[in-house]
């Protein structure tokens, strides 16, 4: 066994632990404006499997900054985040074997439609999406293809979810 594997999925696993136990002061980094929104979004898209909702500050402070801007850097900053089930995917068959069948549904998709899976699955409110990145790592998609179909889908989801709250927020 390797040991860039198991460094692989200790480094997701601490990553996960790390946001659970300060994730509670993650709403601070909103004062920072778009940098703000890029460090919480990459915080809560760090965690597998449990999900911290970052898109709660996308959605305030659509209020207040550019909701194109706002979506594009929460976007980014999320995709960098789903790394860490990437890796963990990576590390896991590392460890386990190309054969053994892990999260078989989200790698037979992914297989079957790419990027365009990534892009779906992470545009649509999916809270199960760390399945997808640890499949996508799991079968060794080109991890490029892998952040930038993932930032675009999730930036897109942001600026909708910015644009709501520019709109909706603004009438309180």
């Amino acid at each position: 066994m390797e040991k860039k594997y198991v460094l692989q999925i200790l480094f997701a696993i601490l990553i996960t632990i790390i946001v659970l136990l300060y994730g509670s002061r993650v709403e601070d980094y909103a004062a920072f404006g778009y940098f703000g929104v890029f460090i919480i979004s990459l915080i809560s898209s760090a965690t597998i499997i449990i999900p911290a909702p970052g898109w709660i500050a996308v959605l305030e402070l659509g209020k207040y900054l550019d909701p194109i801007l706002l979506g594009i850097f929460a976007g980014i900053g999320s995709a960098i985040g789903e790394l860490t089930g990437y890796f963990a995917g990576s590390g896991i068959v590392g460890i386990l074997g190309k054969d053994k069948k892990i999260i078989n549904e989200h790698k037979e998709i992914i297989r079957k439609y790419d990027i365009s899976a990534i892009f779906f699955l992470s545009f649509i409110p999916n809270p199960a999406f760390d399945f997808a990145g640890i499949a996508a790592g799991a079968i060794k998609m080109d991890v490029k293809k892998f952040l930038i179909a993932c930032a675009i889908g999730k930036s897109l989801r942001f600026f909708l979810i910015a644009y709501l709250g520019l709109y909706t927020l603004n009438l309180f």
